[in-house]
């Protein structure tokens, strides 16, 4: 029973998504300037109502692939899970101070994906896109398995697949512009290389500190 529970709490550190929600809520508001970053390819991109599903199951996916690397291996799901972190507080930071939108389409019809798009438009203010949360979490998931040690042609296929799918989405369904997307990108890399920069420094002073220790007891 002991060994069930310590090798279930690690994943009560998931509980701080419900935290970087209230966060994102509270920036998620139209300050004194808006941005555009909508260029004429973004304005070429038609309106998919389609495209709504994989937009609308992001989060759960992500929770899915969170869960799946915990089982796989505990350090993968650490280090995503800090890398997620890190990069939704940056985005809330640049969205306090650089709000951007995206024009969203008059909807059309009474079918069930565009009366999914309406309810998400409604819960979701058309601000917070600049870098994409969505892009940014897909991104880091696909590098996440990538680098991993357990990645295998079935795991990458539908991890590669499904993210870049919620990618699409993202500028099918108009929530976000091309820059939105290569910013999340270009956030990811930013952040892991920091953290991987972090981990080799610490991995020789904690070598050291346990060979120490074995000296000691020896």
């Amino acid at each position: 029973m002991n060994r069930f529970i310590k090798r279930i709490v690690p994943i009560l550190t998931m509980l701080i998504f419900p935290f970087l929600g209230m966060l994102y809520h509270w920036v998620n508001q139209p300050k004194v300037t808006v941005y555009s970053l909508m260029t004429n390819a973004d304005n070429a991109i038609p309106f998919v109502r389609f495209f709504v599903l994989p937009y609308s199951i992001w989060i759960f996916y992500i929770y899915i692939c969170l869960i799946y690397f915990f089982i796989k291996e505990i350090k993968v799901y650490y280090r995503t899970l800090l890398i997620y972190t890190l990069c939704a507080l940056l985005c809330y930071f640049i969205y306090t101070f650089f709000q951007t939108t995206v024009p969203r389409p008059n909807l059309v019809g009474d079918d069930v994906f565009t009366r999914l798009t309406q309810y998400v438009y409604n819960r979701d203010l058309p601000y917070n896109c600049f870098p994409s949360i969505h892009c940014f979490s897909c991104y880091l998931v696909m590098k996440a398995i990538y680098k991993s040690s357990f990645k295998n042609r079935i795991n990458q296929t539908l991890i590669y697949g499904m993210s870049s799918l919620i990618i699409l989405s993202t500028l099918f369904v108009k929530q976000h512009a091309m820059m939105d997307a290569l910013a999340g990108f270009l956030l990811v890399e930013m952040v892991y290389l920091v953290i991987a920069r972090i981990e080799n420094q610490l991995n020789p002073s904690l070598e050291k500190q346990r060979k120490l220790g074995e000296v000691y007891r020896g």
